[in-house]
């Protein structure tokens, strides 16, 4: 059977301009939050009292963790970025006509012999691989998609039998649901399903699903739409894949609704893994709802949380198309991702600067959120063209340590804008600390040890350039380039900070406007203030301090998605800052803010303005500048 209603929708969907696309969404969303503020959140997560980058929980309650699958963020290479681009000479039979046997062929025996001792395990064959060159799908009898013979002309099999023999792993891609050409007017049987029909195991309107509408959705209140799941979960155990990257999942892929939500779906593959008895890794994608991150934690081993980090134009990526995204949006997901699944920021494009569309100051940025996020950490490059600085950088030994250690993700640590600094606690108690400046032009950036929660000195290392930079007090400030970076492991010698904690909701502070009191069980004392909109005001009044001085104030908070406030003291003017989603509004995570204070009693104010701003739960003063 062949069909071809996939190409065209697969082909259009990438130009889409995706920062629109986001737009609209944020939009939708943030006006649906903005009526559930005044509601009071609940939930149990950070404790009080906690260091604002203590290590936290793991997420334990994902798939196959016992079985060992995706115990560390998954390493290797994929093919989609290059199948994507425009870039001269890469798809030279028309679009995405670079996924081939020989081609992927080539790619293996360039991984295991330049990336594979670095970590570097999977081979990822993406979409297409059952398609014909005018992107016409191919199915066998049963509805499954079945490789085309002049892109793949020895099979799937063979590929994976090639990718083993060097010692690599095999992946392989589906999009989620029966494809629109796989259904055969609804009597193509269902295989080792003795009177099931792909008929049988969709919906009799043929209601469509995935991030492409290119798919009927299975109803699995009919055991034989499980079936169809099985046998191709056989299908690809028998040819050895240890992979599979099952696309267009919703909620998810810029779709929702009943028709959209393929959680069983995913179920289903779970299920079907198992019983084939050949462990698989299931990674799942895209831009994956996190409202659902439990359901993909209990069964899959990844997710994408963004669209594609691939430009479709005549690079692999380019900065603002998308590689910037994710410092925005990986945040809400920092809790989430653990040994068993982790969170996906999708390709790392690094290797070659002039395919990426790259300065090197932003490969090295881009692979350290990556690294600090512990993303899977899988290239799109041509691995037979790498240049010494993308080799370099792919082969980082103490960079590819931190996105493979032990510690949680980390989060930013100081508001989000063009100068940031993201953090987590290590379990030798060191930090790895980020530095970044996603502004267009050269700027400096400091790191304050208080925002850590320790003070007086700290020994520094720099990752990137495996230098031991000596004792720095209080912080670090480095000048970094345009859309630069530093990353570095920071070990305190000095002491933890004292601080005085205030709290939201104490009767001592003055609320104007809409904001008040609400119950919050993940907050210190079980309350926080929120409804902070339309020109509303939280002041903690009586904040005393010993030393005028800057202090570096942190500030505990709940916000379903990123929200900026104005925060001042005393009588000052005061600058909005966007906070970063702690993922929901049942969430508590913390963020530092310097202030000026003078020796006595202060005030600090968060503003709303006439937009919507978090709500708060305390603030952590420290006694001394």
């Amino acid at each position: 059977m062949r069909s071809s209603p996939y190409r065209a929708l697969r082909e259009a969907l990438p130009r889409f301009p995706r920062r629109t696309i986001r737009a609209t969404l944020v939009l939708a969303v943030s006006a649906g939050l903005a009526t559930a503020v005044p509601a009071a959140a609940t939930g149990a997560t950070a404790a009080a009292g906690k260091s604002p980058i203590a290590a936290t929980t793991s997420a334990a309650t994902t798939a196959d963790t016992t079985s060992g699958l995706a115990a560390k963020p998954y390493m290797g290479w994929s093919s989609w970025s290059m199948q994507s681009s425009q870039y001269p000479g890469l798809n030279p039979d028309g679009n995405y006509s670079y996924l081939t046997e020989a081609n992927v062929l080539k790619q293996t025996d360039a991984l295991a012999t330049t990336l594979k001792k670095y970590g570097y395990t999977y081979v990822n064959i993406d979409a297409g691989w059952w398609m014909d060159r005018n992107w016409t799908s191919e199915f066998d009898q049963y509805g499954r998609q079945t490789p085309d013979p002049v892109r793949f002309p020895h099979g799937m099999k063979s590929v994976a039998d090639h990718i083993h023999s060097k010692g690599l792993k095999a992946g392989i891609y589906l999009p989620v649901g029966l494809e629109k050409g796989a259904y055969g007017d609804g009597k193509a049987p269902i295989w080792n399903a003795p009177g099931c029909t792909t008929a049988d195991i969709v919906y009799p309107d043929l209601r469509t699903t995935n991030g492409w509408d290119s798919a009927y959705k299975l109803n699995f209140d009919n055991p034989c739409a499980q079936k169809y799941i099985d046998s191709q979960a056989q299908m690809l155990a028998d040819w050895g894949y240890d992979f599979l990257k099952l696309d267009g999942v919703g909620p998810g892929s810029f779709k929702s609704g009943d028709n959209y939500n393929n959680v069983p779906d995913v179920a289903a593959w779970h299920k079907a893994i198992a019983d084939t008895g050949r462990p698989l890794h299931l990674e799942l994608s895209w831009s994956l709802d996190r409202g659902h991150a439990a359901d993909w934690k209990k069964y899959a081993n990844g997710w994408r949380i963004d669209t594609d980090v691939e430009c479709y134009c005549k690079t692999l990526v380019t900065w603002e198309n998308s590689v910037n995204d994710r410092w925005d949006d990986a945040p809400a997901w920092s809790r989430e991702a653990g040994p068993g699944g982790w969170n996906d920021l999708d390709a790392i494009d690094v290797g070659n600067g002039a395919m990426d569309g790259l300065t090197n100051a932003e490969r090295q940025s881009y692979l350290t959120l990556w690294a600090i996020n512990k993303s899977p950490l899988f290239t799109g490059d041509d691995l037979t063209r790498l240049d010494s600085y993308g080799l370099s950088l792919l082969t980082n030994q103490e960079v590819i340590g931190v996105d493979q250690n032990d510690s949680p993700v980390a989060r930013p640590v100081t508001p989000m804008g063009n100068e940031q600094v993201w953090g987590t606690k290590n379990s030798d108690g060191s930090y790895t600390v980020a530095l970044f400046n996603l502004g267009n032009s050269p700027a400096s950036v400091t790191a304050n040890w208080a925002s850590f929660g320790f003070t007086g000195t700290a020994s520094v290392r720099d990752l990137w350039n495996h230098q031991n930079l000596g004792t720095y007090k209080n912080r670090i400030t480095a000048t970094l380039p345009a859309h630069g970076s530093r990353l570095l492991t920071v070990r305190p010698g000095g002491a933890r900070l004292a601080a005085t904690a205030y709290e939201a909701e104490s009767a001592d502070n003055t609320l104007t406007g809409n904001a008040s009191v609400a119950t919050c069980d993940a907050c210190s004392g079980g309350k926080k203030v929120g409804n902070l909109y339309l020109d509303s005001k939280l002041q903690f009044n009586d904040v005393k301090v010993k030393k005028n001085g800057i202090y570096t104030i942190r500030v505990a908070y709940v916000s379903g998605d990123p929200r900026s406030v104005t925060v001042y003291s005393n009588s000052g003017n005061g600058t909005s800052l966007k906070f970063p989603s702690t993922g929901d509004w049942n969430t508590v995570e913390t963020v530092t803010v310097q202030l000026g204070l003078k020796a006595g009693s202060n005030t600090i104010t968060f503003d709303s303005g006439w937009d919507y701003s978090p709500d708060i739960d305390r603030i952590d003063v420290p006694k001394s500048p």
